[in-house]
């Protein structure tokens, strides 16, 4: 009984902890942007901010497939507590535009549900992004805040 009780916790402390593990944004989304309509962004491994009060608390970064899941923040005007799936994208020659993004879906019930969304389409980001866009992102120098 001893031994099984062990390994029960030793199992439920092992998956705590991977469950725990920090998320790791890749370098170039790190930071304070642009977007080609004006609209500014501070970014971190955590956190995305789209000013003036929009925000995303990030809870996987997938770099292989490209693609963010975060809960929508309470303080949001609409889809409080939701989840959001954002893809992402790097660019070649459409600097200062290095790379961009799509909100993919942004009021699924649970993670799970906003991961399994279509994908965008990154071999057309003039209308990969459910017939839109991808947003084009640059860096910024400065921004207001970049919390965490």
């Amino acid at each position: 009984m001893k031994k099984i009780l062990l390994i029960c916790f030793l199992s439920i402390l092992l998956n705590s902890a991977s469950a725990q593990q920090p998320v790791q944004a890749p370098a170039f989304a790190i930071g304070n942007f642009t977007d080609d309509y004006q609209i500014t962004y501070s970014i971190n491994d955590t956190l995305w901010i789209q000013y003036p009060n929009t925000k995303y608390r990030i809870l996987k970064w997938n770099l292989e497939k490209q693609f963010l899941i975060a809960q929508n923040d309470a303080g949001n005007k609409t889809d409080r507590h939701k989840y959001t799936r954002i893809d992402f994208m790097s660019f070649t020659g459409m600097a200062p535009y290095t790379w961009g993004f799509c909100l993919t879906a942004y009021d699924a019930d649970t993670p799970e549900m906003a991961e399994k969304k279509a994908i965008a389409d990154r071999s057309n980001p003039k209308k990969g992004c459910n017939g839109y866009p991808f947003s084009r992102m640059k860096k910024t120098v400065t921004q207001a805040t970049n919390e965490k």
